[in-house]
């Protein structure tokens, strides 16, 4: 055939493939999930192979372990004791509460290590909401705001270099902002959840909180968080929320769930200049690993491949339970 140009001439050694490669993965793209509890003992997490609720003890070795795998940044999230949930969730500002020990903790033990958190309620509300309920089952955006506030600032005392608020209440971004400014903390950094849909992909990281909604008998309970998360049939309204969040002073935009969003990844980074995250969420992790354990996919090949996915679509960082199995594997490349 006479052809000028053939593509597959790039393609033809690993070498010239290597040389052309548009995008890659590293370890330092990778924020590692981490579920912490009050117990002396860790705990399996059934629907998360591989994953478990880390006592304080064993999450230092974990946190370790990732910072010698090359990962530069965990995130906490907390498995609470029923007797300290409430329907306000007090606890999350509790200043010797389990996320700001934990984070403490960390800080002594590997100062370097940059420490996200999570910013919501729902770990800590007996109702299983991001936020504050009414009698009349109405999620209260402003009450839940000031409730946010104050759990911002106490993680930041005790040493978070990144706030994650995840709540999706309006207006939080900026109010969170003015807060730490107003203590002090105007170096700790905003990572936005600004597109979080309400989505089917969350069931195994609420089984590990026991954070899902809970119906209840004496008030109204919202079965589902669709009056504040993103409704999935929706693209444009992210870019809304980006640029309300850019507006409020967010340092990083997130996108969650990452894997069936990519097209939101990629529609955010078309819009802002500022970085953005892709949450590679439980439900994806819980299917990659059911395959596996089936023999049906190459677990690695198939994690990578995904991981490399969120980048190509346009993000810079990924929050994924397969952090340290991907960093591992990336050594062998």
């Amino acid at each position: 055939m006479d052809l000028t140009y053939r593509p597959r001439r790039l393609r033809r050694t690993h070498a010239l493939r290597s040389m052309v490669r548009e995008h890659s993965l590293s370890a330092s793209d990778f924020i590692y999930p981490l579920f912490v509890h009050e117990g002396s003992e860790d705990q399996p997490i059934g629907a998360m192979p591989g994953s478990r609720r880390w006592s304080l003890e064993n999450l230092i070795r974990e946190v370790s372990r990732a910072w010698e795998l090359g990962i530069r940044c965990v995130v906490l999230f907390p498995k609470i004791a029923e007797e300290l949930k409430s329907e306000e969730g007090e606890e999350c500002f509790n200043e010797n509460g389990l996320i700001p020990r934990a984070i403490a903790l960390i800080k002594r033990e590997l100062p370097e290590m940059t420490v996200m958190t999570d910013v919501a309620l729902d770990p800590y509300s007996c109702d299983g909401h991001d936020g504050i309920v009414s009698q009349d089952g109405v999620v209260l955006n402003d009450e839940t705001i000031e409730h946010l506030c104050r759990q911002a600032v106490v993680q930041a005392h005790a040493g978070a270099d990144l706030v994650g608020p995840s709540d999706m209440m309006d207006g939080r971004v900026g109010a969170i902002r003015e807060a730490l400014d107003d203590e002090g903390f105007e170096h700790v950094g905003i990572i936005s959840y600004t597109a979080k849909y309400s989505s089917a992909y969350y069931g195994p990281f609420r089984e590990a909180l026991d954070s899902a909604p809970k119906l209840d008998s004496t008030k109204l309970i919202p079965e589902d968080k669709s009056t504040y998360q993103m409704d999935p049939a929706n693209a444009r309204e992210a870019i809304t929320e980006a640029q309300l969040d850019e507006q409020e002073g967010a340092d990083i935009l997130m996108v969650k769930p990452g894997l069936a969003y990519l097209d939101i990844i990629y529609r955010l980074r078309e819009e802002s200049e500022l970085p953005i995250a892709a949450y590679n969420v439980s439900g994806e992790y819980a299917m990659v690993k059911a395959a596996a354990e089936k023999g049906w996919i190459d677990e690695r090949a198939v994690v990578l491949e995904t991981l490399l996915s969120f980048k190509r679509a346009g993000a810079d960082l990924i929050l994924t339970y397969h952090a340290c199995d991907a960093a591992n594997w990336l050594k062998e490349i």
